[in-house]
């Protein structure tokens, strides 16, 4: 019996079956990720940088405790997601306002160090795909490339929001569209499931930090001016919701490499 249950284990990822609910928490944790981050760092006047220490020993305490758990558990999975977006916040304005890299330039160099995390990833193991994620290694690069990827996406919703000029509205409206698009050639084409993870993975992360901004930002700047801290609670309290009202499994191992 004992056998039984390892084999079983042995054949489930520790990600969440990829359902709508899963991309809907993933678009609410990362509105938390802004609010969150804003409120740490801006309203509790710490500053980016200080923001960034406090949300990365949250991080690697996280992700250390989701690396050694046996089995997928939706608490500490989205905890470890929670984790990644605030982090990804303080530091993509730390790296764009802090260090005067600019939206621009901290979105170029956040999108190459995501390509190359993908590309080790699969050099050393063969596959990208998050059916794969349950040995210590491959979450380790899972996590680390998951971190970029939120970091690269507060810097592309800053960047469209404020550098382009389109506002909170038009850029949510933009990254929403584009979410579309990646769903519709999910279900109508036959392009590797794994990119298209990874790109609608992405794309999320830019429609919450509109999202959370809309939420938060003053009304002269186009915001509704919320309070960052009720904010960021009322957001958990949907997460918690969620992941309450509908019970997640792991997703199973097909066993197949490469990126399909």
């Amino acid at each position: 019996m004992k056998e039984t249950v390892l084999n079983n284990a042995s054949t489930l990822s520790k990600v969440p079956e990829l359902t709508l609910i899963f991309w809907i928490i993933k678009i609410v944790a990362t509105t938390l990720g802004e609010t969150g981050g804003d409120a740490v760092s801006m309203s509790m006047n710490l500053g980016y940088l200080a923001g960034t220490a406090i949300f990365a020993v949250i991080f690697f305490i996280a992700v250390f405790a989701q690396v050694k758990a046996k089995q997928f558990h939706p608490v500490l999975y989205w905890t470890t997601i929670i984790a990644t977006t605030t982090v990804g916040t303080t530091l993509a304005d730390f790296a764009d306002r802090s260090l005067g890299i600019g939206y621009a330039g901290g979105a170029s160099l956040l999108f190459i160090l995501l390509m190359v995390s993908l590309a080790v990833w699969y050099k050393s193991l063969g596959s990208v795909s998050v059916e794969t994620v349950n040995a210590p290694k491959e979450e380790i690069f899972y996590w680390v490339t998951i971190m970029f990827s939120q970091t690269l996406g507060t810097a592309l919703g800053d960047w469209t929001a404020d550098t382009a000029g389109l506002g909170y509205g038009d850029g949510a409206i933009i990254f929403s569209v584009l979410l579309g698009a990646v769903a519709a050639a999910y279900f109508w084409t036959n392009i590797s499931r794994t990119t298209l993870f990874w790109a609608a993975f992405i794309l999320t992360r830019p429609l919450g930090a509109v999202v959370g901004d809309f939420l938060d930002k003053p009304l002269n700047a186009g915001g509704l001016a919320f309070n960052g801290y009720s904010a960021s609670a009322a957001l958990m309290l949907i997460i918690v919701a969620c992941i309450l009202l509908f019970p997640q499994r792991a997703l199973k191992k097909s066993g197949t490499k490469g990126v399909q």
